[in-house]
């Protein structure tokens, strides 16, 4: 469901709407924390902020580190919500 734009809403050159200056620095801090652990930091995770809600897309190595990518995000103040959509390589399950 796309919301209903005022007139005067601003958009980006792509016809988005543009992006807050608060959701950009929230993404920054979020992307900077999940590089500096290392238990994230060599994965392949998108991030994305809208109306200080993250959102964690792309693939890891295992359920702890998606769990902790999620609690990396929760951490930075600012942070309304956290939407964990990080889903786990293919042939890293344990237990088959």
């Amino acid at each position: 469901m796309m919301p209903w734009p005022f007139p005067d809403f601003p958009f980006a050159e792509d016809g988005q709407p543009a992006p807050d200056g608060a959701d950009v620095r929230l993404a920054a801090l979020v992307a900077q924390r999940l590089s500096i652990d290392w238990t994230t930091r060599r994965q392949q995770i998108t991030v994305t902020v809208q109306n200080r809600v993250v959102i964690l897309a792309g693939m890891v190595a295992d359920a702890e580190t998606r769990r902790v990518a999620g609690e990396l995000a929760w951490d930075v103040s600012g942070v309304f919500d956290v939407c964990n959509a990080l889903r786990l390589r293919a042939g890293r399950r344990r237990g088959r």
